[in-house]
């Protein structure tokens, strides 16, 4: 699928990136151009160290800001496949500081879709977030305008051979920031932070979230806002599988935060289809029918008023089970 094209990612040294990067390299091992395209040039060196350009001459380290509409456009020369990670993503920080959050996450992905319909690029999928769906906080709200702006962009393509797609998933496991590492660094203590006992959450692994992004580069047919069908997790089962011998101290939730997340809503049913490992938001007005999509994937509209959320998706992990995901899943960080 991969072998022989050239493919950029932004972002590209992230958690996801750098899962990316890995999977790509071991079953894509004829891929022509692998560019990863970030602003921290630390950051970039450290991959370097993982990822030599000596040893794998398909990668190529670029670096660049997604605000920077010429240096994506410098940067997407020759490129087949763009993957969208690029963002800010940090609830508070993003409160606290608004419009860079909104320059990067919305007013890049416009940059990005305007530079890519300018190009040779065929695929670009973006990632997103659960907290796209019925947003409470300015991250989630900016990832909202983006995925529009994604699905929006194949009104615009007219005859090009273009797709844009879109992926939207929960937690990363592991990932940088994310609570299992933070619980991790903090059981020496004694003592666990919970915002809400009754909290959940989305969980999914960074190959998982990999996984589904190769899909959606293959099959998607453009302008899906594509969902996985994953486990949930309570916020206590977390901390216990962590550090059972810990104290759990209830601190409140904090601004911006659900007690649980949404990633398909209500409003989302009337134009949702069961592909059956994933879900598919399916484009309003778009070039093709919702009947047309299910004739030709073999999916099937779910039920007006169906919705997916953390606290009522029958599929929840227990304590042992997150033990045996955070040993698997987030390395060099046991919890024997």
């Amino acid at each position: 699928m991969l072998n022989n094209k050239s493919i950029l990612i932004t972002g590209g040294t992230g958690s996801f990136g750098k899962a990316f990067v890995k999977t790509v390299l071991e079953r894509f091992p004829e891929v022509r151009r692998l560019v990863i395209f970030s602003r921290d040039e630390l950051k970039q060196f450290e991959m370097a160290q993982v990822f030599p350009e000596g040893k794998y001459p398909a990668i190529r380290y670029f670096i660049g800001d997604v605000r920077d509409e010429q240096r994506l456009r410098r940067a997407l020369e020759g490129i087949d496949i763009v993957v969208h990670a690029a963002a800010l993503k940090q609830v508070p920080a993003a409160e606290y500081n608004p419009f860079e959050c909104i320059k990067t996450n919305i007013l890049g992905a416009q940059n990005l879709i305007e530079a890519c319909l300018d190009s040779k690029v065929t695929r670009v999928v973006a990632l997103s977030t659960d907290k796209a769906a019925a947003p409470i906080n300015l991250y989630g709200a900016t990832k909202l305008a983006s995925d529009k702006l994604f699905v929006a962009a194949n009104n615009v393509r007219g005859n090009r051979d273009l797709r844009f797609s879109v992926v939207r998933y929960g937690n990363v496991m592991g990932s940088r920031g994310s609570v299992i590492p933070f619980f991790i660094a903090r059981r020496a203590s004694g003592a666990l932070p919970i915002t809400d006992p009754n909290m959940t959450r989305f969980n999914i692994s960074l190959q998982e979230g990999v996984d589904m992004v190769l899909w959606s580069i293959e099959n998607a047919w453009g302008g899906e806002v594509l969902v996985p069908k994953i486990p949930s997790y309570r916020i206590t089962d977390v901390a216990t599988a962590v550090a059972p011998e810990c104290r759990q101290e209830i601190v409140g939730i904090r601004p911006g935060e659900k007690v649980h997340e949404e990633m398909i809503t209500a409003s989302d049913s009337f134009n949702t289809v069961d592909m059956g490992k994933y879900y598919a938001i399916l484009p309003v007005g778009g070039q093709y029918s919702i009947e047309d999509y299910c004739h030709q994937t073999g999916a099937r509209a779910v039920e007006p008023g169906f919705a997916y959320d953390s606290g009522t998706n029958p599929d929840f992990l227990s304590v042992e089970q997150l033990r045996a995901l955070i040993d698997t899943h987030v390395v060099g960080q046991s919890i024997d």
